[in-house]
C-alpha cells in the first residue's frame, strides 16, 4: 500500500519529469526550425513599455530560447490586436480593456499569456493656471486613438477622478505622439506615460498631473501580450519560447548593472536623450511597469477590472463579461519560467 506521503512525492515526481521532457524539447528546437513569430508592439516610435521587445531583440533573447521573433510596430496596441484577430500577426501588446470588450463584445478568441499590470497614464497640461478637471470641459485631449488604451484611461480617469463623462472633452488621436504636440503646443492636454513628462519638461515646458490613473483606479490592468487561443494551441512551444525572452529581458532591465546597455537600447528606438530615458527606466522598475518574478496576471486584480468595464459600458448590454480565467493562459508563463530557470 503506498501512503499519503509516497503518493504526494510521486506526483511531484512524475511533474518534474514531465517538465524536464518538455523543456528538453523546447530547448533543443533552433531559431531556424522554429514557426516564425511576428508580435505587434505599440507606438511609432515605440513606447516605454515596448522596449521591453526590443531589449529581448538585441541582446539576442529570442534566439537564445529557440524562437524565431520579428517585431512589428503599430501606432497603438488596440490596432495591434486587431492585427492578431485577423490573423496577420501571432501576437501583440495590447491594452488588456480593449482585449476585454473584443472578447466581449465580439466573442473574439483572444486570451493573454503575459501581463503588464501597472498602467502609468495621467492627464496633464502645460498651462498651470488651467491645471483643474473643470478646464478640461470642451477642451482638445492628446490620446493615441478613440477606443485605445489612452482614450480608455481617459475615460477612467474622467469618471472616476472628475466626476466627468469622456464626451465632455474632445479627444485628438495621435498615436504615440501626444507629447510632441504639446512640446509644439498644438495641445495644452494630453494623455501622457510617466517618461513623456521629463521629455516636455526639457524642452522649457512645464507640465502639471491633473489626474492619474494610479491615483483615481489602482486596479486598472495595463496591457496582455495576445494571442489567438487557436493560434497557442498550434504553435504552443513558439509562444513559450517568446514568453521566455520577456521575462528574461524584463530582469536584464531591473539589473542596475545592465542599465547601460539598455539605455542604449531604448533611447534611440523610443527617440529620448539617454539621460531622459536612464531616469525614466530607473522610474519604471521603480513603478513595476513590467512583471519580473510572476505572470503580471493577478486573476483577483483582473477580476475586479473586469466588472469595473462592465460598469463604464465599455462591454454591451446583454453581453456577459469574460472571467479571468476566460482570458488568461497562465500555464504559458509558468513553462516559460521552467525554461529561463533551466538555462541558467
Amino acid at each position: 500500500m503506498i501512503g499519503k506521503g509516497n503518493v504526494r512525492r510521486l506526483g511531484v515526481a512524475a511533474a518534474a519529469i514531465a517538465a524536464a521532457a518538455l523543456l528538453q524539447a523546447l530547448s533543443s528546437a533552433s531559431a531556424q526550425e522554429a514557426p516564425k513569430m511576428v508580435v505587434g508592439v505599440p507606438g511609432v516610435p515605440p513606447i516605454f513599455i515596448s522596449t521591453i521587445a526590443y531589449v529581448a531583440q538585441e541582446q539576442g533573447l529570442f534566439k537564445k530560447y529557440g524562437g524565431n521573433v520579428e517585431l512589428r510596430q503599430f501606432d497603438n496596441g488596440t490596432a495591434a490586436a486587431r492585427a492578431v484577430v485577423a490573423g496577420d500577426i501571432d501576437a501583440s501588446v495590447s491594452p488588456t480593456a480593449p482585449v476585454i470588450s473584443q472578447i466581449a463584445n465580439a466573442g473574439v478568441n483572444l486570451e493573454g499569456i503575459y501581463g503588464f499590470p501597472r498602467p502609468d497614464y495621467s492627464i496633464a497640461t502645460t498651462d498651470a493656471k488651467r491645471a483643474a478637471c473643470k478646464d478640461l470641459a470642451g477642451q482638445q485631449v492628446g490620446v493615441d486613438t478613440p477606443g485605445g488604451a489612452r482614450s480608455l484611461a481617459l475615460k477612467d480617469m474622467l469618471i472616476s477622478g472628475c466626476k466627468m463623462k469622456l464626451e465632455d472633452v474632445q479627444q485628438v488621436a495621435l498615436g504615440s505622439n501626444a507629447a510632441a504636440a504639446m512640446i509644439s503646443g498644438q495641445l495644452v492636454f494630453g494623455v501622457l506615460h510617466l517618461d513623456d513628462i521629463p521629455d516636455i519638461e526639457s524642452r522649457g515646458k512645464t507640465v502639471t498631473i491633473i489626474k492619474s490613473v494610479p491615483e483615481t483606479n489602482p486596479d486598472n490592468h495595463n496591457l496582455l501580450l495576445t494571442a489567438r487561443k487557436d493560434k497557442v494551441a498550434e504553435k504552443r512551444d513558439a509562444y513559450v519560447r517568446l514568453v521566455a525572452a520577456f521575462i528574461q529581458a524584463a530582469r536584464f532591465m531591473a539589473d542596475p548593472a545592465n542599465a547601460d546597455r539598455t539605455v542604449d537600447i531604448i533611447a534611440p528606438i523610443t527617440g529620448r536623450d539617454k539621460a531622459i530615458a536612464k531616469g525614466a527606466l530607473k522610474r519604471y522598475l521603480e513603478f513595476g511597469l513590467w512583471a519580473i518574478n510572476d505572470d503580471g496576471m493577478d486573476a483577483k486584480k483582473l477580476t475586479t477590472f473586469i466588472a469595473e468595464q462592465a460598469n463604464a459600458g465599455n462591454i454591451k448590454p446583454g453581453k456577459t463579461p469574460p472571467s479571468a480565467e476566460q482570458i488568461t493562459d497562465p500555464s504559458i508563463w509558468r513553462d516559460a519560467s521552467a525554461l529561463v530557470a533551466a538555462q541558467h
